[in-house]
């Protein structure tokens, strides 16, 4: 599936990889706790729960929409991301260097994500690659304008989705969870990993992957 620079990759990733890859996950959250975002006009809280990690970090609050190195609120620097990420970054992302944000997305059995637009960072060269798991989810993409038709197909544990060229601003958004499609997570949910670039790469750096420590420049 590839309208426009969407890539679906269904079970991409196996049930071990899965489970290694949940493991690695809880040792973030283990020094970057899920917190509650809130949205920047109303204060209203968001249905997700979130974290990060990697060297910069995406938070909502009451001063808006932004990339950080800290933990909002422990005040920490978030941890560093996974090596499979960085792999999986470099095996799906068609782009030379280094992804800098790791978004954790924890949705429960009632959890959404509206349509949205990924445009905080300043290279939109550089794709964004979601992993999902745990249970599945409908997911909805459309074009880079909102009122754009949109199409809708579900996302199950271990599937990669890729929004590059022409639709790495395409709107997108999860309109439900399907509890109990899974039994990945003991506590039930879904996991959704969010790779991306922030920042412009330095000119002609090109990274190699290092456990933990991957070329950031």
């Amino acid at each position: 599936m590839e309208p426009g620079g969407v890539r679906f990759y269904p079970g991409y990733l196996d049930r071990a990889q899965q489970a290694a890859l949940v493991a690695a996950v809880n040792a973030v959250l283990a020094a970057a706790p899920l917190y509650t975002p809130r949205l920047p006009q109303s204060g209203r809280p968001m249905s997700v729960r979130m974290s990060n990690c990697g060297p910069l970090g995406w938070v909502s609050d009451a001063n808006g929409y932004r990339y950080q190195r800290t933990h909002p609120e422990t005040g920490r620097p978030w941890p560093p991301m996974p090596a499979a990420l960085v792999v999986l970054w470099d095996e799906l992302g068609r782009y030379p260097h280094a992804p800098e944000a790791c978004l954790v997305n924890f949705y429960g059995p009632a959890a959404k994500m509206g349509l949205h637009q990924d445009r905080d960072e300043e290279d939109f060269a550089a794709p964004v690659i979601s992993v999902s798991l745990g249970d599945s989810c409908l997911f909805r993409v459309g074009g880079t304008q909102r009122r754009a038709p949109t199409q809708s197909f579900r996302l199950g544990s271990g599937d990669v989705l890729v929004l590059g060229g022409a639709a790495r601003l395409a709107f997108h958004g999860v309109d439900r969870i399907y509890p109990g499609t899974s039994t990945l997570l003991p506590q039930g949910g879904r996991i959704n990993l969010t790779l991306r670039r922030v920042t412009h790469p330095a000119a002609a750096t090109k990274h190699r992957p290092a456990a933990g420590n991957p070329d950031h420049g």
